[in-house]
């Protein structure tokens, strides 16, 4: 099995700023990169839907993508917080007996 090409998001801007900007067919520029045609097209899909935010690479997270890791970590120590407050309850009511 072969191992997959990966492509700089330097190289995907331009092939898409050469179908976008420049008026090249999809299968012509796809070709003289060396393309599947499906591939541009995923990567122009991929642009136009993305805000600016395509091709981010591994390990970089859009905004709403880190304010829900944000969140989700805000919920988990107010949890933990909510615990010990219960805990700490039960402990006092029994030193009042």
């Amino acid at each position: 099995m072969t191992a997959r090409k990966k492509y700089s998001k330097e190289f995907k801007l331009d092939a898409i700023n050469l179908v976008l900007e420049q008026n090249y067919t999809r299968t012509a520029a796809s070709k003289s990169l060396g393309l599947n045609p499906n591939v541009l097209s995923r990567w122009i899909k991929e642009h136009e839907q993305d805000d600016g935010h395509a091709f981010r690479g591994n390990g970089v997270l859009t905004p709403e993508q880190d304010e829900i890791r944000k969140l989700k970590s805000q919920v988990k120590r107010l949890e933990m917080e909510r615990e010990i407050l219960k805990k700490a309850t039960v402990f006092f009511a029994k030193e009042m007996k």
